[in-house]
């Protein structure tokens, strides 16, 4: 496919694409499908204009920068998040039942875009709260209004919070890291390239190279759930108070 100038007169917005009319969101998904096949150093407005028939210029009313694009693949993320979660269409028994739900579903938009996975921590590290998308913000509101809704006050709402979504999007970092040294290897030491590691100053990682390669899966992260919220609220929002 060949690409369009980055420069050039802005189409109005009565103007269609190859597929049709323009809008935010299918700008936003065309985005986030380039990125999921071919990484986010792909992403650009002239290729994102090529993938839509459009001229680069068409998009900046959609977004107005490269940092608004990746804001809006960010968003992209969280309204996936939001359509799993309505199509469950399930009324959690309580606040842990609730925060299983949320965390999973998240795990599993993720797993489903992988190369977009880094932009919750780089875009949401640059981002003030207030000016971070709103289904962001819709997410952050869900899991703070299960735990006060569940009786927990503001300041250990806040705790479990806090510690909530850095377990979450710790573990799918982790779960996402890449381990395969060489695919095309049989051989499972020459595979994970365990060849490359000093036996004498890195034995212990040598040893466990293999484990750490399987993933932990939705079984990993409710088991690492239920310990951190067992930790932090003792189970229920009582004996977090004590």
């Amino acid at each position: 496919m060949t690409g369009v100038p980055e420069t050039g007169p802005a189409r109005r917005a009565s103007d269609r694409g190859r597929y049709g009319r323009l809008s935010r969101e299918r700008v936003l998904a065309s985005a986030l499908a380039l990125v999921d096949q071919e990484g986010l150093s792909a992403l650009s407005m002239r290729r994102l204009g090529a993938e839509l028939g459009v001229e680069a210029m068409a998009l900046y009313r959609y977004a107005s920068s490269k940092d608004a694009l990746l804001d809006g693949l960010v968003e992209a993320l969280y309204l996936g998040l939001e359509e799993r979660l309505a199509a469950e269409g399930v009324q959690d028994a309580d606040w842990r039942a609730g925060l299983h739900r949320i965390a999973r579903a998240t795990y599993d938009v993720c797993l489903a875009h992988p190369q977009a996975v880094p932009l919750l921590a780089t875009r949401l590290l640059a981002v003030p709260l207030a000016r971070r998308p709103t289904a962001v913000l819709r997410d952050h509101e869900r899991v703070l209004a299960l735990l006060r809704g569940a009786g927990f006050d503001e300041t250990t709402a806040s705790a479990v919070f806090r510690a909530f979504t850095a377990w979450l999007l710790g573990y799918v970092t982790v779960e996402l890291r890449p381990m395969v040294d060489n695919p095309d290897e049989t051989d499972p030491a020459f595979r994970l390239g365990l060849h490359r590691l000093s036996p004498r100053e890195l034995p212990t990682l040598r040893e466990t190279a293999a484990a750490l390669a399987e993933r932990g899966g939705p079984e990993g992260l409710a088991a690492g759930l239920d310990a951190l919220l067992d930790g932090l609220t003792g189970g229920s929002p009582s004996a977090a108070s004590r």
